[in-house]
């Protein structure tokens, strides 16, 4: 479902950006996996307004504050690695706004190691890093976050695999039934040609949309460097989602 409150109909087909579900798409072996195996259920919910949540989120500007957005204050210490601030506006495909949305992001630490009991990768935890957050997007559509540059990790998916550094967004729209979920990588990495995910957009101009720009005018000296990403949500220039996760 688009996010943005006064959606517009799309008015051609949409570039197939996502590989098919069969043959599933041979290097990132587990799209499979994560590719819907039944058809989609069409809700009424006109008919049937209890069977999906035609409220917001619970979040409103009270519950979602300036600390949800700096993932380098959550915790007594600092935390270790490259300091970071990201920031960008959600649009819609004519390039308005879309405010008010939640936004949420979560990602490895400078060791390329999640803070999640299913992450086995030998590398260090860092006890002042989460690696979680979130915020709203202002009148403009922009969000902001501080945090820290995430590494590389090794995939369990072909000899040699390692995933490029990457931070996770998901975007809510009136409901939580309208929730996307996309990836952004970083300028230069040398392991975005190597990566399965990434390579699994099939569109290039679509791969090229989801790789931040490096911002010197965003950097504040002795404190983070910046990089800009914004997030469009359908027409021809719309950022991948990750459809059938």
């Amino acid at each position: 479902m688009a996010l943005t409150p006064q959606p517009t109909p799309l008015t051609g087909p949409r570039t197939p950006e996502h590989p098919a579900p069969d043959p599933e798409h041979i290097p990132y072996r587990s799209s499979t996996l994560r590719q819907p195996h039944r058809p989609l259920v069409e809700i009424d919910h006109r008919a049937d307004p209890e069977a999906v949540e035609l409220h917001g989120p619970v979040f409103g500007v009270t519950d979602v504050g300036a600390l949800d957005a700096d993932l380098t204050r959550r915790h007594t210490g600092e935390p270790l690695g490259e300091r970071i601030t990201v920031t960008g506006r959600v649009l819609d495909r004519t390039g308005r706004p879309v405010r008010g949305q939640l936004v949420e992001i979560w990602q490895a630490n400078a060791s390329g190691r999640y803070a999640h009991r299913g992450d086995r990768h030998p590398a260090p935890l860092d006890p002042n890093f989460t690696g979680t957050g979130r915020a709203l997007t202002d009148d403009d559509g922009r969000y902001a976050f501080t945090t820290i540059k995430p590494g590389a990790y090794p995939l369990d998916n072909h000899d040699h695999a390692w995933r490029p550094a990457h931070i996770h967004f998901s975007l809510f729209g009136s409901a939580f039934t309208q929730r996307l979920i996309t990836q952004m990588y970083f300028p230069g990495d040398p392991l975005l040609p190597y990566d399965p995910v990434l390579g699994s957009v099939t569109d290039p101009a679509a791969r090229a949309r989801l790789v931040a720009t490096y911002d010197h005018a965003l950097s504040d000296p002795e404190r983070f460097l910046g990089y800009r990403w914004d997030i469009v949500l359908d027409g021809p220039s719309a950022t991948w989602i990750e459809e059938g996760r």
